[in-house]
């Protein structure tokens, strides 16, 4: 099940029993229908033919009973940008490297705390397997290891 407006902030204020989803700084701007729109930690330049990581401007930790699936936002998306990665395990906290490729015909400049990315948050059932991988507790840019 993919988690509404409604559903995500009941869980970041606690109102569900357990781990508390974290997203830090949380935006009410950020927050879609269904999703919740990760901003960039940094102006950075999207150069035509390149591939560009980009931090998210927030902190996410999910508990283990979440995973989130990111999107490109459909108005970068018209632009020629893709989102290379975009799967996150239950568990994980840090700050998300974003992988954009301009598939344009233009440089796209994006600015620091421009929405760019959705994250849609969905239910996990019966595991209690959290991510322990390389990339825990990131911050900034994390470069593939």
């Amino acid at each position: 099940m993919i988690l509404s407006s409604h559903e995500i902030v009941k869980r970041l204020e606690g109102d569900i029993p357990g781990p508390r989803l974290v997203i830090d700084p949380y935006s009410d701007k950020s927050q879609q229908p269904a999703s919740y729109d990760l901003r960039a930690g940094e102006d950075v330049m999207l150069r035509h033919g390149r591939t560009t990581l980009v931090a998210s401007m927030e902190w996410v930790e999910l508990p283990v009973d979440l995973a989130a699936t990111l999107r490109c936002r459909s108005s970068y998306g018209r632009r020629g940008i893709l989102l290379g990665a975009g799967f996150v395990d239950p568990g994980f906290r840090g700050q998300l490297t974003l992988c954009l490729v301009n598939m344009g015909t233009e440089d796209v400049s994006l600015l620091h705390g421009e929405r760019v990315v959705q994250m849609i948050l969905h239910e996990v059932k019966g595991s209690n397997d959290l991510y322990r991988g390389r990339y825990q507790d990131s911050t900034g840019v994390v470069e593939a290891r």
